[in-house]
Order: structure tokens, then sequence, then C-alpha cells
């Protein structure tokens, strides 16, 4: 799986997320399953040394079927990573295989690689066990917004970002400020002048920092957060030393101890509660219009066919899906038509009697968001994924089959 250079489409996250959720349903009778995760640095002469040498100590494993197991893996992973030159795509792949319990004492050999995930992969790792490791690329997921971070005190600042789940330090400063005991032979008021001089200095310095990185991405952003002990960055906040943008972006004040590259980590465990009211605001705002239009405004449409014929019509501007939506679309042929009916990812194709009387043949079966966002691209709409953390987001998927839609203008569909 592979997409174009930069940051992937909602359609592209939700595929990782199918193959993912696919990949967790797997088990193995034994540590059997191997996933590898490759930088895009890392040389793929190297991955096939490191998968070789696996190969050759998996000779030892006692157990049989684990062991036969383990090796047809690598020997399935091997072969894969001969359609690969030099080096990995942009932010590397994952690679997952192993015998699988396919029930009846029977197992399947499932082989999958992910190439370009959400976010770089930082390191290389190789990890055999009776499940595939998953975690990091469901952090990757996971990831929403981009947040400035700032801490300071009067000894030191530093300055860098929250990417979805990942900080990332990137700027820090050393002040020159004195200690509060002024040195001999000056003044109490020449020395508090001084300081106060050093502390201003400083803050500007900060501040430097911060509009350096923070400025260029401020449209891309979704907030700034600011730590440190009080008074300091009471102080810094309200001297005003920030870009009167990014000063319009500052989402909160936390206190915290350390202001070393550990407090950019503390800074965000402290804004823990603001975060997360945050990442669901812009679903929040997108379920409000909705509900406005449902209730005083001839713009809103919901459940599966009457949306998919408002995206039909063109009519749809915002299509929007519940996150946590499993739902296949069966395509029937009904003579003259096609028909369609939404059913469990999990459940059999069901019969289907077609408008007319007659018994429809079932032509095609496709994940229904797939279909939906298709219809969308062709038709030049929005998609938006609702989280269901909050309560509209919930009935999105509850109350309304968690498909729904804020139209262009009115259609009486």
């Amino acid at each position: 799986m592979s997409e174009d250079d930069g940051e992937p489409s909602d359609k592209q996250k939700y595929e990782f997320q199918k193959v993912i959720e696919e990949l967790d349903e797997y088990s193995g009778s034994g540590t059997q399953l191997v996933s590898i995760y490759v930088p895009e640095d890392r040389q793929i002469s190297d991955v096939v040394q490191h998968v070789t040498q696996e190969h050759s100590e998996a000779a030892n494993i006692k157990s049989k079927q684990t062991r036969t197991a383990v090796q047809d893996a690598l020997k399935s992973l091997k072969d894969r990573l001969k359609y690969y030159d030099t080096f990995p795509p942009d932010r590397g792949m994952v690679l997952f295989s192993g015998a699988v319990d396919a029930g009846g004492g029977q197992t399947d050999m499932v082989t999958e690689v992910l190439e370009s995930p959400p976010d770089p992969i930082q390191s290389f790792r190789y990890h055999c066990d009776s499940h595939f490791l998953t975690e990091p690329l469901q952090e990757m997921l996971g990831d929403k917004g981009l947040y400035g971070l700032v801490v300071l005190d009067r000894r030191e600042a530093n300055v860098g970002w929250l990417k979805g789940k990942r900080v990332e330090p990137v700027k820090s400063a050393s002040s020159l400020v004195p200690g509060k005991q002024r040195k001999g032979g000056q003044s109490a008021q020449r020395f508090a002048r001084l300081r106060l001089e050093a502390i201003d200095n400083f803050y500007q310095e900060v501040a430097e920092m911060a509009d350096d990185l923070f400025v260029p991405k401020r449209h891309e952003m979704d907030g700034i957060l600011v730590g440190g002990p009080s008074p300091t960055k009471d102080e810094f906040l309200d001297g005003d030393y920030l870009h009167h943008e990014l000063q319009d972006m500052v989402l909160g004040k936390f206190d915290i101890s350390y202001t070393d590259e550990s407090g950019l980590y503390d800074l965000v465990d402290a804004a823990e509660d603001v975060l997360a009211e945050t990442e669901v605001m812009k679903d929040k705002a997108e379920m409000e219009e909705f509900f406005e239009q449902l209730h005083d405004g001839q713009k809103a449409t919901y459940g599966f066919d009457a949306t998919r014929q408002n995206l039909m019509m063109g009519s749809v501007d915002r299509l929007l899906i519940s996150e946590d939506l499993r739902k296949d679309v069966v395509t029937f042929d009904c003579g003259s038509r096609e028909e369609y009916e939404l059913i469990d990812r999990r459940a059999d194709t069901p019969d289907h009697t077609c408008e007319d009387g007659s018994e429809g043949e079932a032509v095609e079966r496709e994940d229904a968001i797939d279909h939906l966002m298709e219809l969308a691209e062709q038709r030049g709409s929005d998609v938006k994924f609702i989280s269901t953390d909050f309560e509209k987001g919930e009935q999105l998927l509850t109350a309304f089959g968690g498909i729904a839609g804020i139209l262009r203008y009115s259609t009486g569909v």
C-alpha cells in the first residue's frame, strides 16, 4: 500500500486502519507472527540480511510447528523485499507475515506490507509474537493536531512541537538572568534594574524562538501551550512578547516544574484535558451545523440511502462518517436498475427482494466507507470522519447509522 509524497489523505488513513484491524484479529498458536518496522533510511540489503539471520536462528526453536511457521514467514518477507531497491518508500514501511489460526486446527499464511505510514518509522524493529505488533501504527493513526509548546523559567527555555501524540523538541535557550543576590558594590536599585533588563531580554529571546518556529505554521496549528513556574509563564504571556497572531492561539498556561526538554512532555501531560477537548472541537462544530440544518434548515441528509442519493446528485458539501462505522454495502442487480443494502461487516450476504418483487442478484460487496468516499471524491464532496468521543458524535453512529451529510443546497431528498 503506497501513496504520493506528503501527508496521507483521510481515505489513505482509513485504508491503513482497515488493514490494521484485520491484522489485529489474527493470532498464532505460538510466537510465530513476525512484524518488522523499517525506517526510510535503512537499506533494504540490511533488512534482507537481518531476515536471513533470523531465519538461521529460527532453526534453534524447539517446537517444530513454531520453527516451520517462523521460517516460512521470514521466507515470505524476504521474497517481498526483492521488489524494493536500495531504500524503502518515504516514511518507511512495515512488514507482517505469519501462519494465522484459520479454525479447525488449520492455518493460513498471511503477508502484508504497509508502505509510507502516516508518520515516519523512527527505528528498525523486529518483533515475533503470537499477535502482530500494530500498536505503533495505531498511535500514528490516532494522531490529531499540531500544537506549539513553550516551557520556560528564568534560567532556561525549550520550544517544540506536539504532532499528534509525538513531542518533538526543537530549540532551547539559557538565560543570563542573575540570581536574586546582588554582587558587592552594586546598589539594590541598580541590581534590580539590571535583573529586570536581563529577564526582559530573555523573554524576547524565547519569543523570537517561538516566532521563528510557529509563525510559518500558524495556519496549520491547532494552538499553543505554555508551561513553567509562576510567575514566569504569566509574565511572559502578559508581556505580549509573542507575535500577536500566536498570542491569540494560546490555549492555556500550565504549572510545571521542569523547563528542559523533559518539561515539554510534562506540559503535554498537564494539558491533557485541554488537548482532549480541542481535538474534538472541529468534529463538534460539524455536528452542531448538521443538527442546526436538521432542525431549522433544509441542508441535512442522513442514513445510507438518502445520503448516497444526494452524493450521486452532487449536492453534498460535506460527507460526515462516524469513525466507528463498520459496515459493508452489497450491490444487487435488479434487472433495469441496481439496488443497495447496508449490512454488518461480519454478516453473510443476504437475499434481496427488489422493488419490483423480483429476487436481486448480489454482484458486488465492498466496504461502505470506501463506497461512499469514492462517490464523494467523484462529486467533489469533502469527507469528515467524526469521533464518537462526544455526545453528538455518538448520536451520529447510533441514531443516524453513522452516515450523514451537510448539503450545498436543499434537495428534498
